[in-house]
């Protein structure tokens, strides 16, 4: 099932618990505006490339539109709408005003010099700064994409409409990012991670975690949760697996990966194969590379007692089903890895204000939306008798369902 068609069937799920009117259920899922844009620039060799990018802007019923920009191979309509479609949820669930969009770039950014992705990021912008704005839709970084790829757009959109900062987030400080911002989704995830097992009387001390990718929100993750007194014992990237059933040293991990070293070539941890990582007996998954990783096929081979989605749709619906009948409790991603666009807002916030929050107030709020995003999410689950997935869904597209009505929609 695509990314977008398995999107689509949780809303409509939720749209049936809410008993959502039929037409307003087709209003709230048609996306407000579908961007594609040829972007052609030279390469340092001197040749002629074209790329495709694309920008999906879901729904503006709660607020301007916020969503990730992501430079990757994979990059096509589907994903980019299901992404967007999320976005307006999981904005909803947390309880931030905004609506949801997402873009990206069909590219390889590997196989890009540093002059050529900033070519192309201010092609893109160029194409596309018509429809973005401060109070209409915010980017900010996703897959393949960084800070200073976000520099590079607000230079290129301030060219056109002048100094804007709070065109996109995500932003290096010294542009008017915001303090805390880089450990956000990884800092989030952890917030979720000790609501839910404080669900069930434990806490992070003591559990043990296997971690699926180590880029930005698993590197922060696996570094939080190390703090926090979890034992990581399995852990991998695109280089490869490694594991360690007395726990993985993260810091030393980390200043090895710092040093130039690739995670499979640590010496404080047994390589294993990758295909068996998210097998792996533990007491806590957490996904946090590419989408569609769990599926039919290996969903009943999986140990961990809890899944915590911190990447965006890594479990497929035949696999949810396989694994809610096991008795596996899953916290969805629209609420579970929220604390990127989170902080985000944060950051708006702060660039609109032009008053700059310190660190630590950064992530006490953090805490609080994240904490009260759950308990909202519970609540839900009672109400519905339904799973934390449902109850996440029904929460969502409630809050934008009722502020469609609210703005004068009439069926």
């Amino acid at each position: 099932m695509s990314a977008f068609a398995a999107t689509s069937r949780n809303f409509l799920r939720a749209g049936r618990l809410l008993g959502l009117n039929s037409t307003l259920e087709k209003s709230l899922l048609i996306p407000f505006r579908e961007i594609k844009v040829e972007c052609t620039i030279p390469k340092d060799d001197g040749s002629i490339v074209s790329f495709i990018g694309f920008r999906v802007q879901h729904d503006n019923a709660r607020g301007p539109m916020k969503g990730g920009i992501r430079y990757h191979p994979q990059v096509d309509p589907d994903e980019v709408n299901a992404l967007a479609q999320l976005m307006t949820w999981k904005t909803a669930v947390v309880d931030i005003p905004y609506g949801g969009a997402k873009g990206g770039i069909n590219c390889s950014p590997s196989e890009l010099s540093n002059s050529e992705l900033e070519r192309l990021t201010r092609v893109f912008t160029q194409k596309i700064h018509e429809s973005i704005g401060i109070h209409t839709d915010i980017p900010a970084p996703d897959m393949g994409t960084n800070a200073q790829t976000m520099a590079w757009i607000l230079d290129e959109y301030s060219k056109f409409h002048g100094h804007s900062p709070a065109i996109v987030t995500g932003k290096p400080i010294d542009l008017g990012g915001s303090l805390g911002r880089e450990a956000a989704t990884g800092r989030g995830v952890v917030f979720a991670t000790e609501a839910l097992l404080a669900e069930y009387g434990k806490s992070i001390s003591g559990q043990t975690f296997v971690i699926q990718g180590y880029g930005n929100v698993g590197s922060w993750t696996a570094e939080l949760i190390h703090k926090e007194g979890g034992k990581i014992i399995a852990i991998s990237d695109v280089t490869g697996a490694i594991r360690n059933s007395d726990g993985i040293d993260i810091l030393a991990l980390s200043k090895h990966r710092a040093e130039g070293g690739n995670l499979k070539d640590f010496n404080g941890a047994d390589t294993m194969d990758p295909n068996e990582l998210l097998m792996h007996e533990c007491d806590v998954l957490i996904p946090c590379a590419l989408g569609g990783v769990l599926t039919r096929e290996n969903a009943a081979n999986v140990k961990a007692k809890y899944i915590i989605e911190a990447a965006n749709h890594p479990i497929d619906p035949e696999a949810d089903e396989i694994l809610s009948k096991k008795g596996v409790i899953i916290l969805p991603d629209i609420y579970a890895n929220a604390g990127g666009v989170t902080v985000s807002y944060f950051e708006w916030v702060q660039n609109i204000q032009g008053y700059m929050w310190d660190e630590e107030k950064v992530n006490l709020k953090l805490q609080k939306y994240m904490t009260n995003a759950f308990k909202n999410i519970k609540a839900m689950c009672k109400t519905y008798d339904c799973n934390l997935r449902m109850g996440a869904f029904t929460l969502g597209v409630n809050r934008v369902a009722r502020a469609t009505v609210m703005r004068g929609w009439e069926a």
